[in-house]
């Protein structure tokens, strides 16, 4: 019940006219920004940081809630129509977002994306609202071991719903895992896979890798192929969502924030994990199976509702913790410190108006957005119609500020030219895009839970699996690689039978 109080008066704090100018502000910048690959909501923030200096601090934050949800709108734009992901949250919106816009429903995926990011939003900031002490007790206590067995998980289901085969699947995580290991190693200092450059000291960023798999590698396949048919225009297609595609869509916008928002509050991977985890369930319970791969409308329900309720589980931790869960977390802890704000447990009580405005501006920053982008989804996918030369020569040019607005070296160009050419070569020989881009965003943080669990536990094996947590998810793990087997089995078995 106080909870609920204290939530009326943040409802008072939001609504005031400036906070709601703000709140507005940050929603387009947010999408704008969005839109622009590379670019993405932690650096949009990072920007904004000195801009805001001088106002208030609730404005502020309000103002960084837009921009980190219109931001991740934005991303799942560009990854939809034009199979450029803005920001690696909206990498998994390509796999059937990106089909569905070639067959002429672009419009529809756009949709299904709006209302998913509402009722993500929208359930995961009630779940913030309630739940908040309990998940922040539950973060606390997950260890090494546990991190890293959800990883596992996370490789595991990737490699085994995605292509043609789990052997390509594996191929193309271990590219990535691969790319993974460029730059220092993170417990020792060495330097791995530099070839001697400094500028490759720091790694390789994800976002150069995911735009260059799926942004340079998809404009080299499509030049490679204009050459043998006419390069027609691609229909948009009518601009709202049928009664099928509701009754395909109402249940994966509520499972969503059930996946999105756990892993949201806990450190392991942001909003990546539960975005193709989403993906992962989706595929399983869906009756559409011969869709997917070409256009599932699940496939981007799901996965979008589950990056937004996890872009509220990340609230939870930072807010009662002080625990940064993602890049843009991190980023708004800085800001916080800026104005002499310490997140915590008694952040609560001492800036009441602050955390509770900027919760509830949560709840007018999803209306604000369902209202903008909505009416916008058959615009936005007017980009479609343009001619693929010129269409792919744009992705190309906004591609490569992308990746030089990342670290501001032309190096990156090399490496964005690189990337998209590994990203031609694996859809010449038919291996998945998405699990070498889980691999590069995920491996180093296994490596570095992997080495710590057996820090802890002397160098035993044992270590990794001595929590009840990580028990349970390896016993996932090897549910999901039987279950295959399994089923294969009984089909020969009632074969037999019938026989």
């Amino acid at each position: 019940m106080n909870a609920l109080n204290s939530l009326m008066d943040g409802f008072g704090t939001a609504l005031t006219p400036i906070n709601l100018l703000w709140a507005a502000l940050g929603v387009l910048l947010g999408t704008a920004i969005g839109v622009l690959p590379g670019i993405g909501p932690a650096m949009a923030v990072a920007l904004l940081l000195p801009v805001t200096y001088g106002l208030d601090p609730v404005a502020a934050f309000i103002m960084f809630a837009g921009i980190y949800y219109g931001a991740m709108f934005g991303g799942s734009t560009t990854s939809i129509l034009l199979n450029t992901p803005g920001e690696s949250a909206a990498v998994v919106a390509a796999m059937e977002g990106n089909p569905m816009a070639k067959a002429g429903r672009g419009a529809q995926a756009l949709a299904a994306a709006a209302i998913g990011h509402f009722a993500g939003g929208m359930i995961g900031t009630i779940l913030l609202v309630v739940l908040a002490p309990t998940v922040a007790d539950l973060a606390v206590d997950i260890g090494a071991p546990d991190y890293f067995a959800i990883m596992v998980l996370a490789f595991i289901a990737v490699t085994s719903v995605l292509g043609s085969s789990r052997v390509r699947g594996l191929a193309s995580l271990l590219i990535g895992l691969t790319i993974g290991l460029v730059g220092l190693d993170q417990m020792t200092g060495q330097q791995r896979l530099t070839f001697g450059s400094l500028q490759l000291a720091d790694g390789v960023d994800v976002v150069i890798v995911a735009v260059g798999l799926f942004a340079i590698g998809e404009a080299l396949w499509v030049a490679a192929h204009l050459r043998r048919g006419a390069a027609e225009p691609i229909p948009v297609g009518r601009p709202w969502l049928g009664r099928a595609d509701v009754r395909r869509t109402w249940k994966s916008w509520l499972r969503g924030p059930l996946i999105g928002f756990p892993f949201g509050a806990i450190p392991a991977g942001g909003a990546e994990i539960p975005t193709f985890l989403s993906y992962v369930t989706e595929k399983r319970l869906s009756k559409h199976k011969d869709e997917w791969g070409k256009g599932a409308i699940e496939g981007v329900a799901g996965p979008e509702s589950a990056a937004s309720a996890s872009a509220a589980g990340t609230l939870v931790s930072m807010l009662t913790l002080g625990l940064p869960t993602t890049a843009v977390a991190a980023v708004m802890l800085a800001a916080f410190q800026q104005y002499g704000i310490q997140p915590g447990p008694l952040l609560f009580e001492r800036e009441p108006e602050l955390v509770w405005g900027l919760i509830a501006s949560l709840f007018v920053g999803m209306v604000l957005l369902l209202a903008l982008n909505l009416p916008l989804a058959p615009v936005w996918a007017k980009l479609l119609r343009i001619p693929r030369p010129y269409l792919y020569a744009g992705i190309m040019f906004f591609a490569a500020v992308g990746a030089y607005a990342v670290g501001g070296e032309v190096v990156d160009l090399v490496i964005l030219l690189v990337i998209g050419l590994i990203g031609f070569g694996m859809r010449r020989y038919g291996l998945p895009i998405l699990p070498a881009v889980i691999g590069v965003i995920l491996g180093p943080n296994a490596e570095q839970q992997l080495r710590r669990a057996l820090q802890i536990s002397d160098g035993s094996v044992s270590g990794l699996v001595n929590t009840p947590f990580s028990v349970t998810v390896y016993a996932v793990i090897v549910l999901l690689l039987a279950w295959p087997l399994v089923k294969r089995l009984v089909s020969r078995g009632r074969a037999r039978t019938d026989a």
